[in-house]
C-alpha cells in the first residue's frame, strides 16, 4: 500500500519467532518495534494521544505540547507534532542518546536539557520539575505526562496488544520492560481479556525504584524509573524480574551475533529476564512467550555496542565490555 507520509506507517511491525538453545521449550515471539517510523514503540502512543486530544478539543493549533523524555518518546512526539502543525517543547537529560538528542532538536521547537542529577542519581525528577515550570509559565500549554495519562495505556491497548492477539494463537507469557508504564498497562489489560490464564511479567533494571529496589545511577535509558509511574496502578502484572545493566549489554550483543538483531537496551533486558526466569522456572511443556523489542540499536553504538564503554551504574559493575 502506497502512503504519502512515513508517519502513516505506525504499527503493524514484524513479529519474529526466536528460540534459545538453553530453553528449547520456549517459542519466543518478539515484536520488532524498531520498524516504526522514528524507530521505537513510542510512535504508537505519540500519534494516538495527539489525535485523541485534537478530536476532543483539549488541544488546538495554538497549544504548546510539553513532555519529559529520555529520548524515544520525545523523538516520536517531535515528529508527530511537526506533522500535525503543533508546537513541541521537549525536556531531555544528560543520558539521552546523542542521535536521539540531535533528531529531537531538529524536529522540536525548543529543547531543554537537564544535566543536574536528582536525589536518586537519575534525571527524571528534575526533568519533571522543569516541565511543571514550563507549564506554569506558558499559556495554552499541555503536558502529555506519559506516567499518568490514561491515553498512553489506551494507545497500546488498541494497537500493540491487538496485533499480538491477532498473530499468536495462544499467549502463555508476556515479558515487557517497564519505564513510564503505559505499554505494559495497555497490553496487559487487553491480553488478559483474551488469555486470562496468561502471565504478565514486568522487567525492570537494578537502580530503578518501580518495584521497590534501592535507587542507583543508571546508564541505559528506556527502562526503569526514578519514580513510580501511577499509570501502573491499572496494569495487570503477575510477577517481575530484575536484571542488571551488564546482563542487558551482554544480551544485546548476543541478539546481534546470534539473531542479527541490532536492538536497543531494553530489548536486551527483556531477553535477559526471559532467560533468567525460565532457567529458574523450567517449563514442562512447550509454551508461547511474547515480548517487545521497543527500539533499535543504532543509537546505542557509542554505549552498548562500543567495546570501550564502561558501565558505572552499579558499584559491582565496572567492566569494560569485552570485544
Amino acid at each position: 500500500m502506497i502512503q504519502n507520509n512515513i508517519l502513516n506507517l505506525v504499527g503493524n511491525t514484524p513479529l519474529l519467532k526466536l528460540t534459545m538453545s538453553e530453553l528449547k521449550q520456549l517459542n519466543i515471539f518478539a515484536k520488532l518495534e524498531m520498524f516504526n517510523p522514528t524507530g521505537s514503540v513510542k510512535d504508537r502512543a505519540a500519534s494516538y494521544i495527539l489525535e485523541k486530544l485534537i478530536e476532543c478539543g483539549t488541544i488546538n493549533k495554538d497549544t504548546v505540547i510539553i513532555e519529559s523524555s529520555s529520548g524515544n518518546f520525545g523523538l516520536a512526539l517531535s515528529a508527530a507534532c511537526r506533522w500535525l502543525g503543533l508546537k513541541f517543547y521537549c525536556v531531555i537529560d544528560k543520558n539521552t542518546m546523542p542521535d536521539n538528542e540531535m533528531l529531537i532538536s531538529a524536529l522540536s521547537d525548543k529543547v531543554f536539557k537537564i544535566t543536574e542529577p536528582d536525589e536518586y542519581g537519575g534525571y527524571l525528577l528534575n526533568r519533571i520539575k522543569k516541565v511543571k515550570e514550563l507549564v506554569e509559565n506558558i499559556p495554552n500549554s499541555y503536558w502529555i505526562n506519559q506516567y499518568e495519562n490514561p491515553l498512553n495505556a489506551e494507545a497500546y491497548y488498541h494497537t500493540l496488544a491487538s496485533e499480538l492477539i491477532e498473530s499468536v494463537k495462544k499467549i502463555d507469557y508476556v515479558f515487557m520492560g517497564v519505564s513510564s508504564g503505559g505499554t505494559i498497562t495497555g497490553v496487559s489489560n487487553r491480553i488478559k481479556e483474551y488469555f486470562p490464564e496468561s502471565r504478565i511479567i514486568a522487567v525492570d533494571i537494578y537502580g530503578s525504584v518501580i518495584f521497590g529496589s534501592q535507587p542507583k545511577k543508571r546508564s541505559i535509558p528506556g527502562i526503569g524509573s526514578s519514580k513510580y509511574p501511577l499509570i501502573l496502578n491499572k496494569a495487570k502484572i503477575d510477577d517481575h524480574v530484575m536484571v542488571s545493566e551488564l546482563e542487558t549489554v551482554n544480551m544485546c550483543q548476543r541478539l546481534l551475533k546470534e539473531y542479527f538483531i541490532l536492538a536497543g537496551g531494553s530489548s536486551g533486558s527483556v531477553m535477559s529476564a526471559i532467560l533468567k526466569y525460565f532457567t529458574q522456572n523450567l517449563p514442562d511443556r512447550e509454551i508461547n512467550v511474547v515480548t517487545v523489542f521497543p527500539d533499535r540499536g543504532d543509537r546505542y553504538t557509542s554505549t552498548i555496542y562500543n567495546p570501550d564503554w564502561k558501565l558505572t551504574s552499579e558499584k559491582e559493575i565496572e567492566h569494560v565490555i569485552s570485544k
